[in-house]
């Protein structure tokens, strides 16, 4: 089986699929232009030397990508080596049963290019639209992840809890490829209870620290890398985290800061709030020339220690598809291959560079397996 290679660390690029309008031109793509920017930037993605595209899971306006594994297996069936993931898929107000069958299933179709990231989302409005109630999110996530891993990990499945009808005697299908389930990150930017979680299950963390500052996230990554080790699963520094990040750029600083401020100013999620400048020195956000959007992302590092994945937002606030597209062949030209190899270089050994991938997983098993015999 034709599997994605072993690599140093991962880089991507995550979209929440956001319907905006152009504010230079007033222009707002339809649903059917978004939907297809996405893959075409994915498809894009792969060809200038990115690992992974992940997508959002949304189920409102102005955001398009809600049937979350039809979107990323139509992606697989484009790209050859291209990790499709999750920037997330909702815990909450999913079933877990249609959650193991439909990544299960994608995971076969991309021949195990698949891993996912797990979380609550960020509107409450969501959680009445599927029956749930949005006071009870965390306890939510708690019962539906463990039965998702009952699931993938149990061929057969009794199980009652307080969230939905009781199974007996259930096995969810297809099973998971060569009996491996898909790698899982536990995303959240508030949450204390979703880093314990991630520590428990050995799985990866992922803090989309595009919003706050680094103090904030420090702390919850400080949290989980404590409770990795405290499981057992490796010291602190070999828990697997992954950051966001988000970045415009430009061949002079200047013309960048130009060009972006009207998306910026604009945004439906920051815009007419703090200043670009302010929120430049605040946050991850990177506009500017190639080599700045190197020498800060080479602080995060600095700041949350070895990790193995970094994504960068570029798509949202109504670029238009040109302009990402160009963004993206700067960001693997002059940015990728650069921090791939400054990462490396400071990476303390023992630590691993990248998250485990399938290949690597299903190793794992078949040695587990050989020394239980």
């Amino acid at each position: 089986m034709d599997f994605q290679e072993e690599r140093d660390m991962q880089f991507g690029i995550f979209s929440v699929g956001d319907i905006t309008p152009d504010p230079t031109t007033g222009r707002a793509p339809s649903e059917h232009e978004r939907i297809k920017a996405l893959v075409t930037m994915a498809e894009h993605a792969e060809q200038v030397g990115l690992d992974v595209f992940a997508v959002g899971e949304h189920h409102n306006p102005p955001f398009v990508p809600s049937a979350m594994t039809t979107l990323l297996g139509w992606i697989a069936a484009r790209t050859t080596r291209l990790t499709v993931s999750t920037s997330i898929a909702h815990i909450t107000t999913n079933d877990p049963v249609r959650m193991a069958e439909d990544y299960a299933m994608l995971q076969h179709l991309s021949d195990g290019r698949v891993d996912l990231v797990l979380g609550r989302g960020n509107d409450g409005r969501l959680y009445p639209w599927f029956g749930q109630d949005p006071r009870r999110g965390v306890e939510l996530t708690v019962e539906n992840y463990q039965l998702l891993r009952r699931l993938w990990d149990e061929e057969v499945v009794d199980w009652e809890g307080e969230f939905r009808t009781p199974l007996q005697g259930f096995t969810s299908t297809p099973r998971p490829l060569d009996g491996v389930p898909p790698f899982v990150w536990h995303g959240s930017i508030r949450t204390p209870q979703v880093a314990e979680i991630a520590a428990y299950f050995g799985d990866g963390y992922f803090a989309n620290n595009i919003f706050w500052p680094k103090e904030h996230y420090i702390r919850l990554i400080d949290l989980y890398r404590e409770r990795y080790a405290h499981y057992g699963h490796g010291t602190p520094e070999q828990a697997i985290v992954g950051l966001g990040g988000q970045v415009f750029m430009a061949k002079n600083s200047q013309d960048a800061v130009r060009e972006f401020r009207p998306y910026f100013d604009n945004a439906p999620v920051y815009g007419h709030g703090p200043s670009l400048e302010e929120f430049t020195r605040q946050t991850p956000l990177t506009v500017g020339t190639p080599e700045q959007v190197v020498e800060k992302t080479l602080t995060f590092q600095e700041f949350f220690g070895d990790y193995q994945r970094q994504m960068f937002l570029m798509d949202h606030a109504g670029l238009p598809l040109k302009t990402v597209l160009e963004q993206l062949d700067l960001l693997g030209e002059h940015v990728v291959p650069v921090l791939r190899r400054e990462f490396e270089a400071r990476r303390a050994a023992g630590v691993p560079s990248d998250p485990p991938s399938h290949a690597a997983r299903v190793a794992a098993r078949a040695a587990s397996t050989e020394t239980r015999v």
